[in-house]
Parts: C-alpha cells; sequence; structure tokens
C-alpha cells in the first residue's frame, strides 16, 4: 500500500481508531473504507456484527490483523475505558436514531444519545485522546423561516433556511413534543464536547450528518431489522416498495430534505480522521444541498426508480396520505426544511459531495431489491402475493 498523505502533503501515520457503533449502516461503511484503503487499525465495538461479517471472516482476508471485533454495550461495560486507551482515536457512532422511537421511546432516546455517551466523552478527555463525535442535523431543530407567514417572500430567502455550524441558532419544538427528545439529547452532548475541548483540552471533531443514504442502512422490518418498527423516510419507501404497498406521505409530504450518498460522506470523515490539524474544534455538515427534494417528490422518484431496477410496474395508487400522529404518535413534530451550508467543511476539508439523488437511489434499491429477493428465497419473508 502506497504512502498516504494528508491534505498538507505530510505522510500518515497508521492509527489505531476506536469505533463505537462499528456494526450500523455508517460504521459498516466506514469500516470497509478504512481496511480496503488505509493502514489504520480498527477495533470495532458494537453489539452486532451482522454487517461488517464479510471484514471479519476468513481470518486469510489481507487486512485480518487490522481489525478487531469487541461484543459489547457501552452501557455497562468495564472494558471500554482499555479500549479507549488502546486508540489514538475514538469513533462514536452509537445511537437511536430513528425517528419513530423519538416520541414513543423517548427515555431511551434521550438515555442512548446522551447518558450513554458520556462515559466516551469523559474517557477520552481523561486520557487525551482525539474523539470524533456523530451527532445529527436534527439539532438545528426548525428553520427561522418557518415561523414567518406562509406567504413571506423572505421564506425564500437562504438567510432564513440554510443551516449553518457555527451561526444557525438551534430551535426546538414546546416540552411535550417528544419528538425533540432527540435533538435535544444530541445537542446537550454536543455541548458537554465543545465544553470539555474549551476547558479541559479534549481534542475533538463532531460530524451533523445530513440523511446519508446507501446500502445496509437503516431496516427492513422482518429482514435485516426488527419485524416491528418504523424506520426513517427512504427505508419506509424502500420497505413499501418491496412488499408492494403505496408509499405513505406523512402530513402530505411537504417536508423538504436533502440526501447524500453514504460512500460520498465517508471521504469526508476519512478527511477529518487522517487530518486532525484540520479538523479538531470543528463541527461539520455533512450534506449534498444539490440533492433537494420534497418528501413527495422523493416517493415518486423512489418508484421510478424502483420499476427499473425491478422491472415490476408501479402500483396503480403508488401513494397514501397519513396524519402525522397516526404514523408516529401523539407528540410528534417536523422540522420542514434541512438544507446544509458546506462552508466550513469546503474550506477546511476541500469536500464536496459528487453523487446525485437518482443514482443513490438506484445503487440503495438495487442492494435492497437483492437482499428481498434473497431473503424470499430463504423464506425469511413470505412473498407478496400479486
Amino acid at each position: 500500500m502506497a504512502t498516504r498523505m494528508d491534505l498538507g502533503g505530510r505522510p500518515i501515520k497508521p492509527i489505531t481508531i476506536c469505533m463505537i457503533g462499528a456494526g450500523g449502516f455508517i460504521g459498516s461503511h466506514l469500516c470497509e473504507k478504512l481496511m480496503a484503503e488505509t493502514p489504520h487499525k480498527v477495533l470495532a465495538l458494537d453489539v452486532y456484527n451482522d454487517k461488517i461479517k464479510h471484514l471479519l471472516e476468513p481470518d486469510s482476508l489481507p487486512w485480518a490483523d487490522r481489525i478487531q471485533f469487541h461484543r459489547l454495550n457501552i452501557k455497562h461495560d468495564s472494558r471500554l475505558e482499555a479500549l479507549i486507551k488502546m486508540a489514538d482515536l475514538t469513533i462514536n457512532l452509537a445511537a437511536i436514531c430513528t425517528p419513530a422511537d423519538y416520541n414513543t421511546r423517548p427515555l431511551d432516546t434521550i438515555y442512548s444519545n446522551f447518558i450513554d455517551a458520556l462515559p466516551v466523552v469523559k474517557y477520552c478527555s481523561e486520557n487525551n485522546k482525539r474523539l470524533i463525535h456523530f451527532s445529527t442535523c436534527e439539532v438545528y431543530g426548525k428553520t427561522i423561516g418557518s415561523f414567518l407567514p406562509k406567504d413571506s417572500p423572505l421564506r425564500q430567502d437562504p438567510a432564513y433556511y440554510v443551516l449553518k455550524e457555527d451561526v444557525s441558532p438551534c430551535i426546538f419544538g414546546s416540552i411535550e413534543k417528544q419528538r425533540w427528545s432527540y435533538a435535544c439529547a444530541k445537542q446537550l452532548i454536543e455541548r458537554l464536547i465543545y465544553a470539555e475541548g474549551a476547558e479541559n483540552g479534549l481534542a475533538f471533531t463532531i460530524v451533523r450528518p445530513f440523511n446519508w443514504i446507501g446500502p445496509r442502512m437503516d431496516f427492513i422490518p422482518g429482514i435485516d431489522g426488527p419485524s416491528e418498527g418504523v424506520p426513517r423516510v427512504l427505508a419506509c419507501f424502500s420497505n413499501n416498495l418491496l412488499r408492494h404497498e403505496p408509499l405513505k406521505l406523512v402530513d402530505g409530504g411537504q417536508s423538504q430534505r436533502t440526501f447524500v450518498y453514504i460512500k460520498d460522506a465517508i471521504e469526508a470523515v476519512l478527511l477529518m480522521i487522517e487530518n486532525p490539524d484540520r479538523a479538531n474544534g470543528q463541527i461539520f455538515n455533512v450534506g449534498n444541498p444539490n440533492n433537494e427534494v420534497t418528501v413527495k417528490q422523493l416517493a415518486e422518484m423512489m418508484t421510478e426508480v424502483y420499476t427499473k431496477v425491478s422491472g415490476e410496474p408501479a402500483l396503480e395508487v403508488p401513494t397514501i396520505d397519513v396524519s402525522s400522529k397516526e404514523f408516529y404518535g401523539e407528540g410528534y413534530d417536523d422540522s420542514d426544511k434541512r438544507i446544509p451550508d458546506m462552508t466550513i467543511i469546503n474550506r477546511q476539508l476541500g469536500w464536496n459531495p459528487k453523487t446525485s439523488l437518482w443514482d443513490l437511489l438506484e445503487s440503495t434499491l438495487t442492494y435492497q431489491h437483492r437482499t428481498y429477493a434473497e431473503a424470499v428465497k430463504k423464506s425469511m419473508v413470505k412473498p407478496i402475493a400479486s
């Protein structure tokens, strides 16, 4: 493997990374990238390893001596501090991050995203270890523009809706809207990390993902996840398409979102890992402002892409409207628009996303269609009667 260079033209020294949540969607792609393209070692921590099994077995893999899986739950495992001490860098990806849980399991959501993350921050700070912490674009909450009258021309002014790491306020709904339990817990851990940096010299980077999409994301209920539960919007729609069901549009699907391809986003994370002088002390939006659609437009595009990759005709009634109360339960609330400002990540790391929305949907749906077909063959799920 040729010597890798950082953005300043200096050779990159191999490091050991303690990755918490390595068995999840983002962790699995990051482990793949680190094994295939870098000399770094990974201590992979998670409760499950299904999504990284292909990196752990067989022993003859070229990187076999560079990745070790440790099955543990960070909630109550005395090994955590020792593993953080063994590494140069800790990456914390562990979280409950499915919107359906925010107002049905608010206590679990707050504990998982704040309380359980506290020891990780503490051990990194006490042992002078660098931390890359994964937060969320949800910390921004609602846009300033959402409080303007519906017909206000200012709603079209980017100053009222583009989200900037160092300028935009974090605006949440009222306490009874428990949907904000996740965003609030995530914001508080960000503030704690920032304070550890200011008071105790913790070397940190905070990542705010804006809808990272690709193979192995979320779960398809009953196949690569629990039979019950509601995954995030894109996985919900995939699930409907695979099962030949109409796509459910919550409150008409008027919310706007941006989506970025997982492989583009992982490039950004690798730049953070290998350029600590440019990434430490920074908060980074990682998203693709060019891939902005309403949820309704996303449903239409996914239906079109799925018809192409599966060869199956679209349903006569491809979408149905449901209320947020009916879909998510009492206490749900939403943010209208989430467009990341890319100035800081562009300036610090020179990163820009490349993949179009159509291409990332095609990659994701091709993978999901294949996974679903294999599961039907193995009788993990019942095929749909046409």
